[in-house]
């Protein structure tokens, strides 16, 4: 053990305690009972054990060994924290790369222990998978061990538990019995009793609620049960129910709408005791079992266990749930709300720049101003927006070599201070009761380096030409990842993450079912869905470079080869031209670039101060 780090000393107890238990290997993952993205304080597991504070991780903790596996956009960062911990960095999303399962099975360490509430049945299922390749599955025992970190954590959070608003019906454009009919439909078309939502953005755009359980993502941490006769939500709500009119007034409502609500804890119980009452949709005959849909990518391995080993007659139907693309497809009102929303950020946006300019012209050793700062003045400005309700990720403010960490973590204290050379990254969004914004922009602070000028322009060339993409019906984002990634494959250059992710409705920042990158995803990019467009370059200790606009799919007209789609480009803020090496930018690309600009000024300009107004006209001038 390394004496007085505080991680290594976690490591050692748990260490301890898989001796004592017998047990060869402990896996913890970074999520919580429903597999989201972002957890909330008490499930930062990984994080509490290893210090590693990156939004993507898993930790495996054997007897002699520790380590942390993540992908290429948290390596500098994995190393910078793992530093003095003992804890090893295994790397992934890299040639060569050995996963959790792989590595388990080849280091025979047979008797595995998980937190079954924060692991998810496919992940369990990966284990096997690889104990069964390598012949190995006879030896395998995976043991459940729900908060498994409870007698070791002494402070850990509790359950939150924030206040429940609703959108109605003129803000969501579709009304929450409409949403559970369209479910119900698709278990009558499929003969299914049930269905058991755990994804909590899936339950959210459902039922209608936001809530504030996890920071920046407007959920509230539930499970929802749906049958032809009932729709159960369970939800840890008592102490709010008694306090807050809000969330008293929303279950009102709920329950108007036959939504009955259930205590979070008893999911446990309800599942152990399942009876899917009403009319018989499976088609079966009485003599056989009802059927309970599951997705087991959401769905954890605790309540997996309780469902299959549950006294009561169902049968569980495993497969995608239905919600998620529905929730992906915006109908016309969320895609006007968006629209307008996005107006509104441009401008907050547009306001940040021209105070980061005239603040940087003026800065002396007296007056500098950090990264933080920066952040703390893009937020302020977004707060002053009519409906804003947060961040909808944490602001990423990053100037140089900080900015080659592509989910760098700006703190209050020691962020570094912007200088007026070389670039700065700025990655941030809101979320409104209208939308759910996410932009990133990389502006010249002063002079740039010819590489840093070629680097720009490539990204750009990329963004630009991902934008401009015609496609045909049935084309999944995996197809049209080259597009933005072929200037930069050209001069030999890369970057780690994907090119883009589906955004929500003033719900999660990075949403599914479809995603523009590498890794192979059959969903098609349909029209009504808002997907990111970011590529970026990251030169370690040197600098970061991102654009990022959301694009809306839209119909593209219809020929004798099929239905033809193409983007909408939703985000309005202005692309600097001044790093640009125009050269590398071809006749439509310049040409894309003039008229997106234009269209910034022209949206924009007359709701900015007149000072404002005249700076972007500059900003603005078409290159030539």
């Amino acid at each position: 053990m390394i004496m007085g780090n505080i991680y290594a000393e976690r490591v050692e107890s748990l260490r301890t305690m898989l001796e004592r238990k017998g047990i060869d290997a402990l896996m913890i993952t970074g999520s919580d009972p429903h597999s989201s993205e972002y957890p909330a304080p008490r499930w930062k597991q990984v994080e509490w054990i290893t210090g590693f504070t990156g939004e993507a991780g898993e930790v495996v903790i054997t007897l002699d060994h520790a380590g942390l596996w993540t992908d290429t956009r948290y390596f500098i960062q994995a190393n910078k924290q793992l530093d003095g911990t003992g804890i090893a960095l295994h790397k992934t999303r890299v040639q060569g790369q050995v996963l959790i399962p792989e590595w388990l099975a080849e280091n025979d360490l047979f008797t595995v222990a998980v937190d079954g509430k924060s692991q998810n049945v496919s992940s369990v299922r990966a284990i096997k998978d690889a104990f069964r390749k390598a012949g190995k599955a006879e030896n395998l025992n995976i043991i459940d061990m729900p908060d498994i970190l409870d007698g070791f954590w002494s402070d850990r959070p509790e359950i939150p538990q924030t206040p429940i608003i609703t959108l109605g019906e003129e803000i969501a454009g579709e009304s929450r019995p409409h949403k559970i009919s369209r479910i119900r439909k698709f278990l009558m078309g499929n003969n299914l009793d049930g269905i058991l939502l755990t994804s909590l953005e899936e339950i959210a755009w459902t039922l209608n609620v936001r809530a504030s359980d996890i920071a920046f993502n407007p959920v509230c941490i539930s499970y929802l049960l749906i049958s032809m006769d009932s729709v159960k939500w369970y939800v840890k709500k008592d102490a709010l129910n008694q306090f807050d009119s809000e969330t008293e007034d929303s279950f009102y409502e709920l329950k108007a709408d036959e939504v009955e609500i259930m205590d979070y804890d008893d999911i446990e119980l309800a599942l152990n005791g399942l009876d899917l009452e009403g009319e018989d949709c499976s088609g079966a005959s009485e003599e056989n079992s009802r059927q309970l849909f599951v997705e087991t990518s959401s769905l954890n391995f605790n309540l997996y266990n309780i469902l299959v080993q549950s006294d009561m007659d169902f049968q569980i139907i495993e497969g995608t749930s239905p919600v998620a693309l529905f929730k992906a497809v915006k109908n016309e009102t969320e895609i006007e709300e968006m629209r307008q929303t996005h107006i509104d950020d441009g401008l907050a946006m547009e306001n940040f720049l021209f105070w980061l300019e005239k603040t940087m012209e003026k800065a002396t050793s007296d007056s500098e101003i950090t990264e933080w700062d920066a952040a703390v003045k893009l937020d302020s400005l977004r707060a002053e927006i009519p409906g804003y309700k947060g961040n909808s990720f944490e602001t990423i403010s990053a100037y140089g070599p900080n900015a080659a960490l592509p989910h760098y973590l700006t703190l209050p204290q020691g962020s570094s201070t912007l200088k007026p050379d070389g670039l700065y990254l700025v990655d941030s969004g809101g979320q409104y009761m209208t939308g759910t914004t996410d932009i990133t922009r990389t502006v010249p602070l002063g002079p740039c380096t010819d590489m840093e000028k070629e680097d720009y322009t490539l990204v750009l060339k990329g963004a630009i030409r991902l934008a401009k993409a015609i496609f045909p019906k049935g084309t999944a984002g995996c197809q049209l990842d080259v597009l933005a990634r072929n200037p930069l494959w050209q001069a030999q250059r890369n970057f780690g993450h994907g090119t883009g992710h589906g955004v929500g409705f003033f719900l999660c920042a990075h949403e599914g079912p479809q995603d523009i990158r590498q890794n192979f995803n059959s969903q098609a990019i349909l029209p009504g869905m808002i997907t990111s467009d970011e590529p970026g370059i990251y030169r370690e200790n040197s600098y970061g470079i991102r654009h990022e606009n959301l694009v809306l799919c839209t119909d593209a007209g219809t020929n004798e080869f099929g239905q033809w789609l193409r983007f909408e480009t939703l985000t309005l803020c202005h692309i600097d031209t001044a790093p640009i090496v125009t050269e590398l930018l071809d006749r439509e690309e310049l040409e894309w670039l003039n008229d997106y600009n234009a269209k910034v000024y022209e949206t924009l300009s007359d709701k900015l101060s007149g000072e404002v107004s005249e700076w972007l006209y500059e900003k603005t001038r078409p290159l030539v």
